[in-house]
């Protein structure tokens, strides 16, 4: 067989589809957020600002934060020195887990690199120590999610996206005695729409299910002190299983699961995603603990947060451009085609310093190509009347649908 042959033609069918994926190489100007310079084939460099990050609250160049993040590192040294069971825990990790269990008014948390890591390690095993378990997952979760439910080898069923009829229907149908667990988001990131956790809890309750909650895109920016959707309305306490991350609105890098002292042990001694994994390195920890602690005494910046997201929403709605509907900080723009997605995008950085990367299949569904933008607090009146212009030019130039 012609190895190389299957792997270039790998490559190609994306590149067919109008998909394939080139990245800027950029430099985030530490203290300058969104700003960032982006550095060119030919070594030279020019100034983009940043409307696709993750990292909500700009708390990746929070000063307190990289304080923190430096001093562990000089103290302690930059390595973990290994998995948790061997060499790698330290008293800073213990810490971080206080902390995140407090965050969500929980008996205990538990680290993983990453919330890709969380999703798929806790899912699998949870589902994996009860026999017989059934999975109960939206139709929208996260690949993370997915492939925890694929790797548990459980069945699953899977309702219709927040369709609370059909999510009852399917547990109706279930065993009363199997054990059951109904996994999904609170804030689903590519539409910004919100799950109806209340209902979701009751059905729970109902029919003798768990709940498994990925708060990633919302922990930090919902509730009194940041502790996400389930925070806001009420019913943390109502969720078996929050899993979360310290890479968005915390600003570094890592995952973390928080319930019941005994789910988070029973986790913690079968995982194979957490047993055999080299742990968090001692300076991301600690600029981790800071950063949470800042974010959930500084409720000011999720009021801040929400109003540029309100604020552009509405800049693009005036200028006829095609939002669509979100009740969150996310506002997707649709463009509905990969290939013009991708020239959008590129005219944007290439010709305006306007960074957005396009959203394709198999992100989302084909036909729903989109840009996915993410103001923050740091985006101010100035970048947002540019990018609007700039959007504008651009829709008219690639002939691109306004809205409705």
């Amino acid at each position: 067989m012609n190895y190389e042959k299957v792997f270039q033609d790998a490559v190609d069918k994306v590149k067919g589809e109008g998909r394939y994926r080139v990245f800027a190489h950029l430099e985030r100007q530490a203290g300058n957020f969104p700003h960032a310079t982006r550095h060119h084939p030919d070594g030279t460099t020019s100034d983009v600002v940043v409307w696709c990050s993750n990292d909500y609250l700009g708390q990746g160049q929070n000063q307190d934060v990289l304080a923190a993040l430096s001093e562990a590192g000089a103290r302690m040294g930059v390595g973990s020195g290994g998995t948790r069971n061997i060499a790698g825990t330290t008293y800073l990790h213990a810490e971080l887990e206080k902390e995140l269990a407090d965050l969500h008014g929980k008996e205990a948390a538990l680290l993983f690199t990453s919330g890709y890591v969380s999703n798929d390690a806790a899912i699998s095993t949870i589902a994996q120590l009860m026999p017989d378990c059934i999975i109960v997952s939206d139709a929208l979760n996260h690949a993370s999610m997915i492939a925890g439910i694929r790797h548990s080898g459980c069945a699953k069923k899977i309702y219709r996206h927040n369709d609370m009829a059909h999510l009852e229907e399917i547990l109706k149908s279930l065993p009363k005695a199997a054990p059951k667990l109904i996994a999904f988001e609170s804030v689903y990131s590519m539409d910004g729409d919100i799950s109806p956790m209340k209902q979701i809890c009751d059905l729970a309750d109902k029919y003798g299910a768990m709940t498994y909650l990925d708060e990633v895109h919302a922990v930090g920016l919902y509730g009194e002190n940041g502790g996400g959707i389930s925070e806001r309305e009420g019913v943390a306490d109502r969720i078996t299983v929050i899993e979360g991350t310290l890479a968005k609105a915390f600003g570094l890098m890592g995952g973390y699961i928080a319930g019941s002292e005994a789910m988070v042990d029973a986790v913690r001694c079968a995982a194979p995603g957490f047993i055999f994994t080299t742990t968090l390195p001692p300076p991301l920890v600690a600029g981790a603990i800071t950063s949470i602690r800042h974010v959930r005494a500084t409720n000011e910046l999720r009021v801040q947060h929400q109003e540029r997201a309100q604020r552009l929403k509405d800049l693009l709605t005036a200028a006829g451009l095609p939002v669509m509907p979100s009740v969150t900080h996310i506002v997707p723009l649709m463009v509905g085609d990969a290939v013009r997605c991708k020239q959008a995008t590129d005219m944007l950085l290439d010709e305006y310093g306007v960074y957005i990367q396009p959203i394709n299949y198999p992100t989302v569904p084909v036909g729903t190509e989109r840009l996915r933008i993410t103001p923050s607090p740091f985006h101010d009146d100035d970048v947002m009347d540019e990018l609007v212009t700039a959007l504008k030019d651009v829709w008219m130039r690639l002939q691109l649908q306004n809205a409705a």
